[in-house]
């Protein structure tokens, strides 16, 4: 119990010196693009092939499940829109990225822990907290919701390809039920979790990052308690979003 709080406190230290003025504007920006290309461009790729799979088999499993002649066969097309609007675009996908990016910046800051880079750059006067984490919480915070988008655009088509290729529904069936009882505020609602989410990715990776200690043994250790400890709050943030925000 202790040790929890002891690493909240560590914690939140942490995040007082990241959120400072950077000393040199020039350099933040300049290190923000690399940020934004390190962890959300090179994130399309995985983001995009995940979630056309995932919409198939999401439109697949509800054609399969709304085999009852008295239900509509749009509804398929409805049941993929919401399933990927409110939870796989956001929860799932955070927690692909979680896995993905919050481990590079685990072993990132890790590795300059444990070879005294960190420890160099303090020596210098540099504000080291503000300079390797503040890019990067920004860089994925504003980026991310985009991929949101983008999963969940990517979902639909995949959706869409199931239902030409197969015929287990008809297209205007299919995109009758995308367009049925839209919801706009569910993809604001998303994105808004999608921004909360990846903020703790890069946050919480980059404190176990930047406490680790001893050899490359302990950075591994350090980067799987990074993935764990985020999965587990995004979970739990989750939870309350959805309480908040619906």
């Amino acid at each position: 119990m202790w040790k929890s709080f002891e690493l909240c406190g560590r914690y939140f230290m942490l995040m007082r010196k990241v959120f400072s003025r950077p000393d040199r504007m020039s350099v933040f920006w300049r290190q923000l693009l690399v940020e934004t290309e390190k962890l959300g461009v090179t994130s399309i790729g995985i983001v995009a092939i995940i979630s056309v799979f995932i919409g198939a088999v999401i439109t697949l499993q509800s054609s399969l499940n709304l085999s009852s002649p008295f239900i509509p066969k749009m509804y398929v097309g409805y049941m993929t829109r919401e399933t990927m609007v409110l939870e796989f675009s956001s929860t799932m996908v955070a927690l692909i990225l979680a896995g993905k990016i919050g481990s590079n910046i685990a072993s990132e800051i890790g590795s300059m822990r444990i070879t005294e880079q960190i420890d160099a750059m303090e020596i210098m006067g540099v504000n080291s907290a503000n300079y390797l984490i503040f890019p990067k919480i920004i860089a994925a915070t504003v980026f991310n919701p985009f991929l949101m988008l983008l999963s969940f655009i990517v979902g639909l088509f995949g959706g869409w390809l199931m239902v030409a290729f197969t015929g287990i529904i008809t297209t205007s069936q299919y995109i009758d039920g995308l367009q049925m009882d839209l919801q706009p505020h569910y993809i604001t609602y998303s994105m808004v979790k999608m921004a909360v989410f990846s903020f703790i990715i890069t946050s919480v990776s980059s404190f176990f990052g930047y406490f680790a200690y001893g050899g490359s043994l302990n950075v591994g250790r350090s980067s799987t308690r990074a993935i764990v400890a985020c999965c587990v709050i995004i979970l739990i943030f989750n939870l309350i979003l959805t309480k908040l925000l619906l």
